[in-house]
């Protein structure tokens, strides 16, 4: 199944984490940055509950 570019979606976040690793990140620390900067644009609550439905 792909990601959708959509917010919510997962594939901005997929594409992000992917350009924080090719700057030598390891995968842990490249999700942490992202999710960070997700938080950051979308706030807290907006952002868990994209990660939730990401998870399903």
């Amino acid at each position: 199944m792909s990601k959708s570019m959509k917010p919510g979606g997962g594939g901005r976040f997929a594409k992000f984490v992917k350009k924080v690793e090719g700057e030598g990140k390891s995968p842990e620390a490249a999700k942490a940055i992202a999710a960070s900067a997700g938080r950051a644009k979308y706030g807290k609550k907006k952002f868990a509950a994209m990660a939730a439905h990401g998870k399903k």
